[in-house]
């Protein structure tokens, strides 16, 4: 059974057993909704995204490029690569650094 999480993404088409998962498990999402490519996805639940924002600096009237590390949790459902995009969105801590879980993998 899937749950609708509120977003028009793609539903993974297998089943998982994770309570952490937005889909298949009690997990709620809230807040804020990033974009990024998959850095680092070592860990067995856990990648790194790289988060690339436009900071606007004022004494030259122009934009820089930004960067941030996002660390998100990956439910067993959805298969991620270095080097993937990905859609990650808010929800409550998991640990001290985990605060977003991955939605929907883009090619």
């Amino acid at each position: 059974m899937t749950k609708n999480i509120g977003l028009s993404v793609t539903i993974p088409k297998t089943e998982c057993n994770d309570e952490l998962c937005p889909f298949h498990g009690m997990l709620s999402t809230r807040g804020k909704l990033l974009e990024g490519k998959v850095v680092r996805a070592k860990a067995p639940k856990m990648i790194v995204i790289q988060h690339e924002l436009p900071k606007f600096i004022t004494k030259y009237k122009r934009y820089a490029r930004g960067k941030s590390k996002i660390h998100a949790y990956l439910p067993s459902c959805i298969s991620v690569q270095e080097g993937d995009m990905v859609i990650a969105l808010e929800c409550k801590p998991i640990s001290k650094t985990i605060s977003f879980v991955v939605v929907e993998v883009r090619s």
